[in-house]
């Protein structure tokens, strides 16, 4: 009598997986995920994490401003990990707060552009013809220009057409929105390649003859199998989102004042960096580096680990 095994689980297979092992084996892709995962967590839990609510104006204490990090305030006694700003703000705690606002803004952003493109990759690769003509050379127009212009161009278009009593609060979404049209070109055209070779294989040709409608071809059957290029793509997409969201806040056409993302906090700290309160910018701008640069390495293991003419 033979004994039946156990089949492995979910977990056990994920950790003797190859891609696993590329990833506990490389030490750059360890180190990345460790720092991406601090601060995406310190965002995430930002009201137990920071000691203030820096937004909340009834918490603020003008005499607290320009208080250097790790010093007492001269007239309040108060200290301050990192410092406070000119309004008083605790600088840990904006920081926590505004980076809140750019990850939200950067993987909204992402998400959206990731779904847009894939959408029309798919079209443009499976039904070919006028519509594959269309939304290619409406691509290749949109590559003449920088990705930040033609989101300044889109933020200002959307927030001029927006009524001004709900610009304010409208304000993150028009700034998803345009980052998200800037960004869709890259999976679109990654995804119409992969479905351009798809599309002549044997189990299309089969779930056609047996009358597969072409949008569940599309979504069950070619999708799967292009998926992979675009994960990576939204990876790297990632961190270019998040710096240009802070570019744009940083130009001043990006989050409000009432909801400062890492942009904002750098473009208002710049404004004292010559005056000595260093500090005010310093500290957010690592943040917003550490945050990028990490995220960045993410994705380029991420593609190299996928790449099979690299094993």
């Amino acid at each position: 009598m033979t004994e039946q095994t156990t089949p492995p689980s979910r977990m056990r297979r994920m950790l003797d997986s190859d891609l696993f092992y590329a990833f506990r084996t490389s030490p750059v892709a360890v180190v990345s995920a460790a720092v991406a995962l601090l601060l995406i967590l310190a965002a995430v839990f930002a009201p137990l994490v920071a000691t203030t609510n820096p937004f909340d104006p009834a918490g603020l204490n003008l005499m607290n401003g320009f208080t250097p990090p790790m010093q007492d305030n001269a007239f309040t006694g108060e200290n301050f990990l990192l410092g406070t700003d000119d309004q008083g703000r605790d600088v840990f705690s904006t920081i926590l707060y505004g980076m809140r606002i750019s990850l939200f803004v950067g993987v909204s952003a992402v998400l959206f552009a990731m779904v847009l493109g894939i959408v029309l990759g798919l079209l443009a690769g499976y039904l070919g013809g006028w519509t594959d003509t269309v939304i290619m050379r409406a691509a290749d127009v949109q590559l003449t220009f920088p990705s930040i212009l033609v989101a300044m161009l889109i933020f200002g278009i959307a927030k001029g057409i927006t009524p001004i009593e709900y610009r304010d609060q409208m304000a993150i979404w028009v700034l998803i929105l345009a980052i998200g049209l800037s960004d869709w070109v890259q999976f679109a055209r990654v995804v119409r390649g992969a479905t351009l070779v798809e599309r002549g294989k044997d189990y299309v040709s089969a779930a056609r003859l047996i009358g597969r409608p072409s949008i569940v071809i599309m979504l069950r059957h070619i999708l799967p199998n292009v998926i992979s290029p675009v994960l990576v793509i939204a990876t790297i997409s990632l961190a270019l989102a998040i710096i240009a969201e802070a570019t744009l806040s940083f130009l001043g056409v990006g989050a409000p004042p009432t909801q400062p993302s890492l942009g904002t906090l750098i473009r208002v700290g710049q404004q004292f960096l010559f005056s000595g309160e260093w500090w005010i910018l310093f500290f957010p701008a690592c943040t917003l580096l550490a945050l990028a640069l990490s995220v960045n390495l993410l994705g380029d293991w991420l593609r190299d680990a996928l790449n099979p003419r690299l094993k």
